[in-house]
């Protein structure tokens, strides 16, 4: 097998929020459409508390996970892709493409300029994830798929929220279809919680870790890349996975009810 295909069987996976981009992206766009009179200041700020506690509540439960997965499902029945493409495309060039890690980028790119492919792998609406994708010349993005018909949303996820095994379950089902390697592949991520990731390739890589995955990673050895100036103001108002798909859920409903009224 030539130096070229063999690059071609290697990829690398990168979870979003805190790790190729600071804060939820999902929490981002909520504030966008907070700007655009869309999501009213009372609710982002019940939100971003909303996720202060979740966040030094240091756990994700099963509950968490089936709240955030019906607040998926709420985020977009009844709207247009169109427009939430669009609003997404806004939002992330006024404020989203500056919270993108400089360090992240240079990640990305060695494994490019290796000739390896790259995809994104995240709990955010894939439609915001391939927008992100596509911004930075990667070759994917896997994120949470809601099911749509006639170009609308119904209000039902295709297969589960991206989150924790779900992740892993995606990766491997990506690696069969591309003729990946996993055991030459790579992951990224910042939480524990993505442990099932990180642990499906060969290559895992912390992230800006939470303590969890900090202590893993130094007492298994895996790389750690730190891109925070101060760790400390990190750990509050930073969400996690499921609380990032809840965002999504509060955002979209205003912005239904704004569009219906």
């Amino acid at each position: 097998m030539s130096g070229r295909d063999q690059g071609r069987r290697r990829a690398a996976f990168f979870d979003v929020d805190n790790t190729v981009m600071r804060g939820a992206s999902i929490y981002h766009f909520a504030r966008g459409l907070a700007a655009r009179d869309l999501f009213t200041t009372r609710d982002l700020l019940r939100f971003a508390w909303g996720q202060t506690v979740f966040r030094v509540g240091g756990s994700e439960r099963p509950e968490h996970i089936n709240a955030a997965r019906e607040a998926a499902l709420a985020f977009v029945a009844g709207h247009r892709v169109d427009d939430l493409v669009e609003l997404c495309e806004e939002i992330y060039d006024e404020s989203m493409s500056a919270r993108v890690w400089e360090g992240a980028v240079r990640l990305v790119r060695r494994h490019l300029e290796a000739g390896e492919r790259v995809w994104l792998v995240t709990a955010t609406p894939v439609e915001l994830a391939a927008i992100l994708a596509r911004r930075l010349g990667l070759d994917g993005a896997l994120g949470t798929v809601a099911e749509t018909v006639d170009g609308v949303y119904t209000g039902r996820l295709i297969g589960d929220l991206m989150h924790g095994p779900a992740k892993a379950d995606a990766v491997r089902a990506l690696a069969e279809r591309e003729d990946l390697d996993l055991s030459e592949c790579s992951a990224y991520s910042d939480s524990c919680n993505d442990l099932p990731l990180l642990t499906a390739v060969g290559r895992p890589n912390a992230v800006n870790p939470d303590d969890a995955l900090r202590r893993r990673a130094l007492a298994l050895g895996w790389p750690v890349h730190e891109f925070r100036r101060h760790r400390a103001a990190l750990r509050v108002g930073v969400p996690a996975a499921a609380a990032g798909a809840l965002a999504g859920g509060l955002a979209v409903g205003a912005l239904r009810r704004a569009k219906r009224g």
